[in-house]
């Protein structure tokens, strides 16, 4: 019975493309055609393709271009760009480069001429919209949303640049320090409880990346038949069922057991 009813839905599925292409070509310019937007989310370049490590969550609409080494369990989040086409990006293990995050290089730079690729480092927080440029990224380390690193910037082991900071090309920030400030400047040196959070912050975003590596990494029908069981946990709540004395499966929403009266 079952290959009879895969061979029905095929048909009426063809039948039904058929009939909307009919009336798109009687609408003519008139005719909205809904498409899908390919993801870009990792994309070989020259022949070069990037290379992920196991686990690494890719957001659908972030874009991971050529010569990109990403390590195991780290994570690139929603919008970020990752473009590797005239240089080289590594990223290490546990690193979260978040969302609207921009990774660049240098071809070359002047006096003397220097390939200079971006090297992120293991357990590193790139926060929300940060732009690294042709720079150097020790492990734990913490770059806050909307800080800019340009070419040649080093950061340290266990160092931090503040939120919204601009660092002037070829800076060194020594570990445990952090600066701040527009163009960024030493502030102080980090408290403990700074330097907990950095290793926290890692933790945490790889935890988050391993629900959202699930949750998009479902199929079309998985995603159908959420729909189906939000709507009827809407409709028939635990309250609902319970008082109708009905005893539902959690996952299936299935009716397992009915109270006799």
């Amino acid at each position: 019975m079952e290959p009879l009813w895969k061979s029905l839905g095929s048909l009426l599925r063809t039948a039904g493309r058929a009939i909307d292409g009919l009336g798109c070509s009687l609408q003519g310019a008139y005719a909205y055609t809904e498409t899908l937007t390919p993801s870009l989310a990792t994309m070989a370049l020259k022949s070069v393709k990037p290379q992920l490590g196991a686990d690494v969550f890719v957001a659908p609409n972030a874009t991971v271009i050529g010569d990109v080494k990403i390590g195991r369990k780290s994570s690139i989040w929603y919008g970020a760009v990752l473009r590797g086409d005239v240089n080289s990006i590594s990223i290490g293990d546990n690193t979260n480069i978040q969302d609207n995050a921009i990774i660049h290089v240098a071809k070359n730079t002047p006096k003397p001429a220097t390939p200079l690729p971006t090297i992120v480092g293991s357990r590193v927080t790139v926060g929300h919209g940060a732009i690294l440029h042709a720079c150097t990224i020790d492990d734990d380390c913490l770059v806050g949303m909307g800080a800019q690193l340009l070419d040649g910037v080093k950061m340290e082991r266990g160092s931090i640049v503040a939120a919204g900071c601009m660092v002037p090309p070829k800076t060194v920030i020594k570990s445990g320090h952090i600066y701040a400030g527009v163009p960024g400047r030493l502030l102080r040196q980090l408290t403990a409880d700074e330097a907990m959070f950095i290793a926290s912050s890692a933790g945490s975003y790889a935890e988050l990346a391993a629900q959202h590596l699930v949750e998009n990494s479902k199929t079309f029908d998985e995603v159908e038949w959420d729909k189906v069981v939000r709507q009827d946990r809407l409709e028939r709540d635990p309250d609902y069922d319970g008082h109708m004395g009905i005893a539902r499966d959690p996952g299936t929403r299935e009716i397992t057991a009915i109270r006799e009266n």
